[in-house]
C-alpha cells in the first residue's frame, strides 16, 4: 500500500475545509487534501449564495479567507460583492462553476497537494490519537499518517470512524432535509416581479415573521443579486390539487450572475439522514424526479418562467445536517442568541437560527440581533487529540447549528483551524493546547473579524 506522510491531512474541500488547508498551508505547513468529487468548494458550486456577510445593522461581521475568496470572485466578474436583504441580513451571488475554478487556484497557490476522486474508507488509531487514515480511489488505497487531521466532511465522517462522538439531529433524532440545487435559464425577471406587483400576498409576511419591511417587487426589480421566498398561497392551491410536487410551504430561487438564471432551492427529502449512504442514494434519485414536477410547476403557475429551461443540476445532493462532533467546548444556542463573544471567540456569526422541517412543512426562525462568537474549543475534538473540525461539523448544539451552518461561517471556522493546526505542528504541541490569544492575533493580521 502506498504511504504519505504529511504534516497536515484536511479530508474535504468544500467551504471549510478548503479554508483549512489553504491556511494552513500558507503557514508553512505540509498540507494533503483530500476529496472524493472532482471538483472543490463542495456546495459553493451549486448556486447557492453567500448569507449574513452582515448583521442586522449592516455591519460586516466575516472577513479574512471569505472575504478573499468574494474579492477574487469580483475580480473575475463572477460576483457582484454583498448587497443588503431584508430577510437574509445580506447577500452575495457567487458564479457556481468559476468558484470551482477559483477553489483550485488558491490551493494550487498555497502548495496543498491534493487528492481527488479519494473516499475515506478507515482509520487507525492508538489511544485517543490518530495515527493514519485510509483512502481509496479508483481500486487503489493509500494510507496517510499525519500529525493532525482535519474534518472537512461536513458530515463527520472521519470523526465518527475514529471513534469520537458526534451528535445528530433534535431530540427526536430528526435532521433537517436536504436539497438538490438546480439552475433554469430563461427566466424574465421583469414578468415575475409584475407578477409580485399584482400578487403581493405571496410575500412571506404571513408566514415568516424575521423579515424587515422593504421585502417587495421593488425590492426584486432592482436588486440584482436577490433571494426570492414565497408563494406560499400557490403552493397551498395546488397542494390542493394535489399538484405540488414539494412538502414544504415555500418556494426559493436565488438569482444568479448569470444572465436569466436562478438556482432553484426547493427540492425537499423529508425523514433523511445525509450520513448513510441509503439514504443517499434514495435521496439522489428521489431529487432528481422532482424536478420534472417542479419545472412543469413554474412554467404553468408562475408567470416570468413560461419560457424556462434546465440549465443544470448540482453534482451532488446538498446535505444540510448530518453529524455534529462534539468539541472540547459546545456552543450553546442560550449563547448565541445572547450573542455573546467568549475570549476564545475565532469567528463570528450573524445569521438567523433557520431549522427547516425534516419530518414536513415549516421552518423555525430566530433571530439574532447581535453577531455571537464561535469559540476555538468547538474546532476541537474531545475525544480525539489531534483531530480538529472545519465547516458545518463543527461542536453546537443542533438550534445553534440552524445559525452556523452557511458557508461563510464555515470558511471561517475552516481559516481558524487551518491557523491553528499550523500553529500546533510548529510548536509540536496538541490542538487544544494551543495559545488563543495567538491565534486571535493571527487571524487578526489575516484580516479575520472577530469582535464588532
Amino acid at each position: 500500500m502506498e504511504q504519505i506522510k504529511k504534516d497536515i491531512v484536511v479530508v474535504g474541500g468544500g467551504p471549510g475545509g478548503l479554508a483549512a488547508a489553504v491556511t494552513a498551508a500558507r503557514e508553512g505547513a505540509s498540507v494533503l487534501l483530500v476529496e472524493r468529487n472532482g471538483y472543490l468548494g463542495g456546495q459553493l458550486g451549486s448556486g447557492l449564495p453567500f448569507l449574513a456577510f452582515w448583521d442586522k445593522k449592516r455591519r460586516q461581521v466575516i472577513g479574512g479567507f471569505a472575504q478573499e475568496f468574494v474579492d477574487r470572485l469580483q475580480e473575475a466578474g463572477a460576483s457582484y460583492g454583498h448587497a443588503y436583504c431584508p430577510h437574509h441580513l445580506s447577500t452575495t451571488l457567487i458564479h457556481p462553476f468559476y468558484s470551482r475554478i477559483l477553489c483550485f487556484e488558491m490551493v494550487k497557490e498555497a502548495g496543498v497537494e491534493l487528492l481527488m476522486h479519494c473516499e475515506l474508507s478507515g482509520v487507525k488509531r492508538s489511544g485517543n490519537r490518530i495515527e493514519s487514515i485510509i483512502v481509496t480511489g479508483k481500486g487503489q488505497p493509500i494510507e496517510i499518517k499525519a500529525d493532525i487531521f482535519i474534518d472537512g466532511t461536513g458530515d463527520g465522517d472521519l470523526a465518527a470512524m475514529g471513534g469520537a462522538e458526534c451528535e445528530k439531529g433534535n431530540e427526536q433524532n430528526v435532521m433537517q432535509p436536504p436539497t438538490l440545487m438546480f439552475n433554469l435559464g430563461g427566466v424574465d425577471f421583469d414578468r415575475f416581479c409584475d407578477f409580485i406587483v399584482e400578487h403581493p400576498e405571496e410575500l412571506p409576511y404571513d408566514v415568516l415573521q424575521n423579515i424587515e419591511e422593504g421585502y417587495n417587487a421593488e425590492f426584486l426589480r432592482t436588486n440584482k443579486s436577490f433571494i426570492f421566498l414565497g408563494m406560499h398561497h400557490l403552493l397551498e392551491e395546488l397542494r390542493k390539487k394535489g399538484e405540488c410536487p414539494v412538502d414544504r410551504e415555500t418556494v426559493i430561487f436565488i438569482r444568479q450572475p448569470i444572465p436569466g438564471e436562478v438556482a432553484i432551492n426547493t427540492i425537499r427529502l423529508l425523514n433523511f439522514d445525509g450520513s448513510d449512504i441509503r439514504d443517499l442514494s434514495k435521496g439522489e434519485m428521489e431529487a432528481h424526479l422532482q424536478i420534472p414536477k417542479l419545472i412543469k410547476m413554474f412554467k404553468e403557475h408562475v408567470p416570468g418562467f413560461e419560457n424556462a429551461h434546465l440549465s443544470s443540476i448540482n453534482a451532488s445532493i446538498g446535505v444540510r445536517e448530518s453529524r455534529r462532533v462534539k468539541g472540547i467546548k459546545m456552543l450553546a444556542h442560550e449563547d448565541a442568541i445572547a450573542g455573546k463573544k467568549p475570549e476564545d471567540t475565532i469567528a463570528l456569526c450573524s445569521y438567523f437560527i433557520d431549522i427547516h422541517n425534516g419530518a414536513g412543512q415549516g421552518t423555525y426562525r430566530v433571530s439574532i440581533e447581535e453577531p455571537f462568537g464561535i469559540p476555538y474549543g468547538c474546532l476541537v475534538s474531545k475525544d480525539l487529540e489531534n483531530l480538529m473540525m472545519a465547516g458545518r461539523d463543527i461542536s453546537v448544539d443542533n438550534i445553534t447549528f440552524g445559525a452556523t451552518r452557511i458557508m461563510n461561517v464555515c470558511m471561517a471556522a475552516g481559516q481558524a483551524a487551518g491557523d491553528a493546526a499550523a500553529m500546533a505542528v510548529a510548536g509540536s504541541y496538541k490542538p487544544a493546547e494551543v495559545d488563543t490569544k495567538k491565534l486571535r492575533e493571527k487571524l487578526l493580521a489575516q484580516k479575520a473579524i472577530l469582535d464588532i
